[in-house]
């Protein structure tokens, strides 16, 4: 649960109770794709039972799941396809199709094999914390991030996000604590790092379990490469790869956090305790070791969006 990351702050204006939230979320419901429709996005039910709650609260924190299903025919089997349909037409007719007509041939060929067209599905789990005005995404990429905010700003009035701003970027963070060797407390350095050239060749070196105090990474700092991405640890209860882009992937609870709980301690109830409530300490302290935060949503101007 949450293997990844990205982070919002929520506007301190917006509240609203559970009951409103079912409810706006109730509008948006996610409803599969039809044969001919490329793409269906929507709210699902995060326990995984048909036509339940679309908003669980689990100890205060709310979980919600937010579906993506797209449907998708190669270029290539177009492409393929439309040289044979206009071959074709230039033997009835003596001429090629115009580039007009020849995107149109294309747009009826992908409409007829859409129909037969996989669909992918995937999903996000979202985290609202009201109390510490935080929203919290797990998902893989900021894209798939937006499309889940963008669909709660649609849908419930006045919630307006920003991007989570630290007074110290990461990436500053991260080379100094590669310098000095000194992470914040709390806080250890693992084995894994990226270092990237600040210049136009955008060169990188990787580094996978391999000690990270070594001369050649200082050198290499020294130089100008900076860190794109670390491995770190916090209070030997959680690891995770911080990205420059205040993102965090590979989130992992260690098992400390489970010694003395059953295997009939599970379930959704369990793990989403479980896991708010190891996050909602392991928040806080990185942002205060980033310096605290730099900019609300109000301050923003609602950067994500807000009606």
């Amino acid at each position: 649960m949450f293997s990844n990351m990205i982070i919002y702050r929520i506007a301190s204006t917006w509240s609203a109770s559970l009951d409103q939230v079912e409810s706006a979320l109730g509008q948006a419901r996610y409803v599969a794709c039809t044969p001919s429709q490329e793409k269906s996005t929507g709210w699902v039910e995060p326990r995984g039972v048909a036509h339940g709650a679309l908003v669980e609260s689990i100890g205060g924190p709310w979980i919600l799941k937010f579906m993506v299903e797209t449907k998708d025919v190669p270029g290539s089997v177009v492409d393929r396809q439309a040289k044979i349909a206009a071959e074709e037409i230039a033997q009835e007719v003596g001429r090629k199709p115009g580039r007009k007509e020849l995107k149109e041939i294309k747009e009826e060929i992908r409409n007829k094999l859409l129909p037969m067209a996989f669909s992918k599905l995937g999903a996000s789990l979202v985290w609202i914390d009201c109390k510490a005005h935080l929203l919290v995404i797990d998902a893989a990429s900021q894209v798939h991030a937006d499309e889940s905010v963008t669909a709660l700003v649609k849908s419930l009035d006045g919630f307006a996000v920003a991007l989570l701003d630290t007074r110290v970027s990461p990436v500053s963070a991260m080379a100094q604590w590669l310098t000095t060797q000194e992470p914040p407390a709390g806080f250890a350095i693992e084995q894994e790092c990226e270092l990237k050239a600040a210049d136009e060749s955008k060169a990188a070196i990787r580094y996978t379990r391999s000690p990270l105090d070594t001369d050649e990474i200082k050198q290499h700092i020294a130089q100008g490469m900076l860190p794109s991405r670390l491995a770190l640890s916090w209070d030997d209860r959680a690891s995770f790869l911080l990205t420059e882009g205040m993102q965090l992937k590979k989130v992992h609870l260690l098992d400390v956090v489970f010694e003395g709980k059953s295997a009939d301690d599970g379930g959704f109830d369990a793990d989403v305790a479980i896991a708010t409530g190891e996050f909602a300490k392991l928040l806080p302290d990185l942002i205060q070791a980033l310096g605290g935060v730099a900019l609300g949503p109000e301050a923003s101007a609602a950067a994500v969006g807000g009606q």
